[in-house]
């Protein structure tokens, strides 16, 4: 019984290491279309990115100056 069980667990362990050690096949190759649809996605979240950038920074100065005045009189 022992001896079953060890040499199913060398096989399994052989098994394992081969598995690990497989090659991949490649990846398939982007086509022109793929590669153009990509682009446009990541320059769109760029300027989303930035138009959120914006708003935020406006927001802040739009705070600053509120609260500018009432900061001064406190000291």
């Amino acid at each position: 019984m022992k001896r079953i069980l060890a040499v199913l667990a060398a096989g399994l362990m052989i098994g394992t290491f081969a598995a690990s050690h497989a090659k991949l096949p490649a990846p398939p190759a982007k086509s022109e279309a793929e590669k153009a649809a990509e682009a446009e996605k990541a320059k769109a979240a760029k300027a989303k990115d930035a138009d959120q950038l914006n708003k935020a920074m406006d927001k802040a100065v739009a705070n600053y100056k509120k609260n500018a005045a009432s900061m001064d009189r406190k000291k």
